[in-house]
């Protein structure tokens, strides 16, 4: 499914008074998950441990 394809069935799914803002925000949050599925297929993601790591480090006082 291209981008564009997307981006329509999301808007369709939306309820009919949705804002522009509000579709703006579904639309980059699905870009981002996109974005961030293709680092992984890449090998570019972060692992559950480096990841609780630096949750650890932002939580310990």
């Amino acid at each position: 499914m291209s981008d564009k394809e997307a981006a329509i069935e999301l808007i369709n799914r939306l309820p009919s008074g949705v804002s522009l803002r509000e579709i703006l925000q579904e639309i980059e949050f699905i870009a981002a998950v996109k974005e961030g599925l293709t680092e992984i297929d890449r090998g570019l993601g972060v692992s559950v441990e480096s990841v609780e790591k630096m949750m650890e480090a932002w939580t310990t006082p």
